[in-house]
């Protein structure tokens, strides 16, 4: 009869506490919460206290059985709502590659740096292949040699000085008609003149460039006949001229020669070329 007296306060306790569809709002130490770990760490504690007020009964009265709520109802549980974050795809953003500009102004020139140290002498190359054979080295020639076996007597002031006697005459080029050496291979020349002299008479003449005497030959009046000589270098271009001329001055020039001897003679030869650098 004991135990049946004690199963049924204990039934009308949990009758009187948790009714059947009342609905109670929860006190200040019952809450709600949305963390599951959270709301089984309080529901121990809260069983723990209600295990200590049982224990804490007078003596002789069986413990009774108290009804504590502690955890939300499933269709009253709060969760955070999950809102998820707008994502943009970028290359459906990313436009077309455009054409290239146009090339800017060079920018100034930098200060020049300083020269680096000099390397080292690298190894020797490979010998090259014998090229093409060049041209022939070409030499360049001129001279003449003239002579004059008939005395003369100048008539006039100027008068060219002829020559009949043909030593050597390369490449024809000096004229024994006008008496005058033509050039054709510029460069330097030595020219040379010896003349006979006539008893009594006076001898002058000149050695002429181009119109211009260059040096003169000339011999006193004497009661005998000697050989008198000239000599000089010129540098002759293309065309330039070159004869002797005598001068007729307040007494009588002439120049002594028989057709046995050539008492007069010119000649004439390059030393060096200079048309080429």
């Amino acid at each position: 009869m004991e135990g049946l007296w004690v199963h049924g306060v204990l039934l009308l306790c949990l009758l009187l506490s948790c009714p059947v569809g009342s609905q109670t709002r929860p006190g200040p130490e019952q809450q709600w919460w949305s963390d599951p770990e959270e709301a089984l760490s309080q529901h121990q504690a809260a069983r723990a206290t209600q295990e200590q007020k049982v224990d804490s009964s007078p003596e002789g009265l069986p413990s009774q059985p108290h009804c504590v709520r502690c955890c939300p109802q499933p269709g009253q549980r709060f969760y955070p709502k999950y809102q998820p974050l707008p994502q943009i795809n970028v290359t459906i953003l990313k436009g077309e590659k455009g054409d290239r500009g146009e090339r800017g102004i060079q920018g100034k020139f930098g200060k020049t740096g300083m020269a680096g140290s000099r390397g080292h002498t690298g190894p020797k190359g490979q010998k090259g292949s014998m090229g093409a054979p060049g041209e022939r080295c070409k030499s360049h020639y001129a001279a003449f040699s003239v002579g004059r076996k008939k005395p003369l007597h100048s008539n006039d002031y100027y008068q060219t000085l002829i020559f009949d006697t043909e030593f050597v005459n390369l490449y024809n080029h000096f004229n024994m008609f006008t008496g005058k050496f033509y050039c054709y291979v510029p460069g330097i020349y030595y020219f040379s003149l010896n003349v006979h002299t006539w008893n009594q008479k006076e001898t002058y003449l000149h050695i002429m460039h181009n119109g211009a005497e260059v040096v003169i030959l000339y011999a006193q009046v004497s009661d005998r006949s000697i050989m008198q000589s000239q000599s000089v270098m010129l540098e002759l271009q293309e065309q330039d001229e070159v004869w002797v001329r005598l001068y007729k001055g307040e007494r009588e020039n002439a120049v002594f020669s028989d057709e046995f001897d050539s008492y007069i003679t010119f000649s004439g030869h390059l030393i060096k070329y200079s048309g080429d650098p």
